[in-house]
């Protein structure tokens, strides 16, 4: 599935290796230095392209670098120590993709302890990665997809659950120094599917002067798929203290994309302009620890400081998901996230769920 994005992974022959990485530099670094080259309006702009050329840059050099020659005989004996390797070594890539179902159902009938309302929810999750550790570059992708539907007695059918985030990053494990700082190029997505609405009110009030959407009364459509999306891209420094928990720190670049038009003045998008440019910085952390045999709690933080906008609070998300395993197919999963970004809210939003659902393993 990834492997035809990585010379190192291709199953070309030894003799055509040299020559797709060869090309896959050339095309990479041309695209970087048009880009760069292109005239922009804004100091802002340039930067973040700046940084998406370099992370290109690096990336064509990953391509090239990460080959490993093949022998005659490509499966080592195990039991023979001079031909045992490693699979840090060997550049194994690791893959796995899991399916999930969640199910939630209330029904009251003649019910004398307070009123209830009857409801049906359903979630479809989806998610995959694949990691490869090589000599020296590690590489790992991960794609998460999530869509959901409530039905509430009295209410018109909602969405409960919507989102696409897909995140990957390329690592270059050096010697001294940079063995345990290793320099990184780290890119990730996030967006939804289907279309948005406010059901409390009309967010466009107090934000346009005249528009068709002042009229129009709850529910109010204010997003739909890329409208909002959010990317970002790094170039920095990872540390890795022990398995399972990393840190990166590095000059970022940050678009805001918003498709539709009239959306685009609820998250601060200039209306002629589909995407908001960002130099910045970025902080990213990442905790994923199994605590006991069937509990696995992972934990994800992205901090994003802008540098045209210094005198607002940085951009900031926080996941966290604590799942428990009851059995080879049935799964509960707690989740919080938190979520601040002054150009949508002032508030800090946040969301918690629990759910229970049936689950399977398709790689």
């Amino acid at each position: 599935m990834l492997t035809g994005l990585f010379p190192s992974v291709t199953s070309a022959s030894e003799k055509t290796r040299p020559q797709v990485s060869s090309v896959r530099r050339v095309l990479a670094r041309t695209v970087a230095l048009f880009y760069i080259a292109t005239p922009v309006p804004r100091i802002t702009t340039f930067l973040s392209r700046l940084i998406v050329c370099g992370a290109l840059l690096l990336l064509s050099f990953a391509g090239g670098s990460s080959a490993q020659p093949q022998s005659d005989d490509p499966v080592p004996d195990p039991e023979d120590p001079a031909e045992s390797v490693p699979d840090s070594v060997n550049g194994e890539w690791m893959y796995d993709a899991t399916g999930r179902l969640n199910f939630s159902q209330a029904a009251y009938k003649d019910w004398e302890e307070g009123a209830g309302n009857n409801s049906l929810a359903l979630t479809a999750n989806f998610g995959t990665s694949a990691a490869r550790r090589g000599e020296r570059w590690i590489q790992a992708h991960e794609l998460r997809l999530a869509f959901g539907l409530i039905n509430q007695e009295g209410q018109d059918l909602r969405k409960a659950e919507d989102q696409i985030l897909w995140n990957s990053s390329v690592r270059y494990e050096g010697d001294d120094f940079f063995r345990l700082f290793n320099p990184t190029i780290a890119a990730d997505l996030r967006t939804q599917f289907a279309k948005g609405f406010d059901y409390s009110g009309n967010p466009f009030e107090g934000e346009v002067e005249d528009s068709t959407r002042l009229k129009l009364n709850p529910p109010v459509q204010t997003s739909a798929f890329f409208s909002p999306a959010f990317i970002t891209q790094s170039l920095g420094l990872t540390y890795e203290p022990f398995k399972g928990f990393t840190m990166r720190l590095g000059a970022a670049a940050k678009q805001t994309v918003v498709a539709e038009q009239d959306f685009r003045v609820l998250y601060g998008v200039d209306p002629d302009d589909p995407i908001r440019w960002e130099a910045g910085a970025e902080f990213a952390s990442a905790f994923d620890r199994q605590i006991t045999e069937n509990i696995r709690y992972r934990s994800q933080l992205n901090v994003f400081f802008s540098f045209n906008q210094t005198e607002q609070p940085p951009d900031a998300r926080w996941d966290n998901t604590v799942s428990l395993q009851v059995n080879d197919w049935l799964s509960t999963d707690l989740q919080f996230v938190a979520l601040f970004d002054r150009d949508i809210s002032r508030a800090i939003q946040l969301k918690e769920t629990i759910s229970v659902g049936v689950s399977f393993t398709l790689i």
